[in-house]
Parts: structure tokens; sequence; C-alpha cells
């Protein structure tokens, strides 16, 4: 069996490349390495190509023979889809179309899109796939359009797809630079090189579903083989706010916090809380999520 992964070489992306190369799988991973990160990871049994997967003539031909393509390649951040929606654009939904119309071309079983719960900014919670959009920012507004795109591609091409919202994924290889930094990587550092971790305030109003990437791996393994096509939320159903995790980094490391002003622009794209509902994932997967402040405390 064959696996092709867009941004294969990113945080979640090697996780799940290095699964796929266990279980058996020969993977294919088109990454451009454009991402701003301080490092990308390869897996020396897998093969690259260093590809922009919106260029369909440069990476038509690498759909042959692949059965299954995980699409996790994107511009992944609000900040510089803020910064540059018409990048965002491209990389998001442009890059997405033109995924799916080569595995459609090709004869791919099923592709499954990397999303994400930022499309469900303000809306109640815990979250439900039936609730309406309402994107917040540029980045969540492009990875709902690839969403719809999935949607169309099933529904008029009959290719199968599965669109998985991701809360808030967490684990080895997240991001640890500025602004884009994870929380858990942020205020660890802070404790441990200065002693102090800088909060927001009012930051035990901002809750996260924290959902750990090995436990991602395992929801793609479980539903990469079933016949189900749609939308599902990827999160534990447990929120946890950053107050919470400042404090058990901060008992750990023996630090201090210190609260600070959050910023106007990012308070006002900012969601308050998110909470993934289960209830339909949960249906296809057998699974024992991993708490994140068990995480904290042991890695």
């Amino acid at each position: 069996m064959k696996a092709l992964v867009t941004g294969g070489s990113g945080f979640i992306g090697s996780h799940l490349v290095d699964k796929l190369i266990d279980q058996g799988y020969e993977v294919l991973v088109i990454d451009n390495e454009s991402a701003d990160s301080e490092r990308f990871y390869r897996n020396e049994k897998a093969q690259y190509a260093k590809q922009d997967i919106s260029n369909y003539q440069l990476t038509n031909t690498f759909y042959a023979g692949v059965d299954y393509v995980f699409h996790l390649a994107a511009e992944s951040k609000i900040g510089p889809a803020i910064e540059n929606p018409i990048a965002a654009a491209q990389k998001n939904v442009v890059g997405t179309c033109t995924v799916l119309q080569c595995a459609r071309e090709w004869g791919v079983k099923k592709v499954i899109y990397s999303s994400t719960s930022s499309g469900y900014g303000n809306n109640p919670h815990p979250n439900i796939e039936s609730q309406p959009d309402d994107c917040l920012n540029p980045y969540s507004v492009t990875k709902v359009a690839g969403e719809k795109l999935c949607k169309m591609y099933t529904d008029l091409y009959d290719l199968k797809t599965i669109t998985f919202r991701y809360f808030n994924v967490y684990g080895p290889w997240e991001a640890q630079k500025g602004n884009q930094a994870s929380p858990i990587h942020k205020f660890s550092k802070q404790a441990i090189v200065d002693g102090s971790i800088m909060l927001f305030e009012e930051s035990e109003n901002f809750l996260r579903d924290f959902v750990y990437v090995d436990d991602v791996c395992k929801i793609h393994e479980q539903m990469m083989s079933t016949d189900v096509s749609g939308i599902f939320n990827v999160g534990t159903g447990r929120a946890v706010s950053f107050q919470t995790i400042a404090e058990v980094i901060a008992e750990k490391h023996k630090a201090t916090i210190n609260n600070i002003p959050m910023p106007y622009a990012l308070r006002s794209s900012y969601q308050e809380f998110t909470q993934a509902n289960t209830e339909k994932l949960l249906q296809y997967v057998d699974i024992e999520w991993t708490k994140v402040e068990d995480y904290i405390k042991n890695v």
C-alpha cells in the first residue's frame, strides 16, 4: 500500500509519516519546506519531493499508484494568514483543490484532509460538526474553503474524503519559535530560562481542547480504512485553560507566574474557548485520550 503525505516534514505530518512507515506503507512526502520552522523532519525510509502542492504540472504524477492521501500541507498559522491572506488562500484553497484533482485523476481511494477547529469561531461549545461556520480570520476562512472543496469532490466526483477538524494538537516537535510557539513550549521555556511565566490576564477564561499528536495519528490510522466520508472533530472533549497549563508548568519547574495585558489586535481575532464534541468520531474509533497535564509532568 502506498500513502502520499503533503506537509509530511512538519509537526503533525512527520509523526504521521513515521506511523505509516511502521505499518509497512510505502510513503511519499510532498513538502516545499516553506513553513517558518526551526527544522524539518525526515524519515529515511520515506521518499521526499520538495515541491509546492498547488503546482499541478509538477506534482500531478506523484499521485500515480497512491492508495491514500493525507493532506496536511497548509498555511497553518493565524498570524501569517492575517498578514498575507492572498498567500494563505493560494496554499489552503488552491493547494487543496490541486491535491483533490490529482487524487481524483489517479484513482486514489481516499483523501484525508487536515482542517481546524478555528472555523467554529465563537459558536457555543462544545463544538459539534453541524454548527455553522464562524470564521474570525483568513486562516479559518481558507481552511473551511478546503473542507467545502472536499465535500464537493465527494458529492460530484465520488472521491472519498474525510475532513478532520483538529483542535489544539501538542507534542514533540511542535512549534517553538516566536509568536507561533505553542503555549506548552513557550511557558516551559520561560519557566526554565527566566524562572517566571508571562501569562495574559484572564487566561483562566481562555480554554483549549489539547489533543496529543500520537492520539491524532491513531485517529488517522483507524479512520483511513473505513467507508465513511465527512467531517469529524479531532479533540478530547475536555477543555483546559492556559492558566492551568501555566500552573502545571510553574509547579514542575518551581517558577512564578506574572500576568500581562493581552494586545487588542490579538484579542479581536482570538477564540476564547475550544472544546470538541466527539460523539461522531467515537462511533468509528476506539481511543484513550492522553491528558495534557500528564504529558507536561512526564515530558
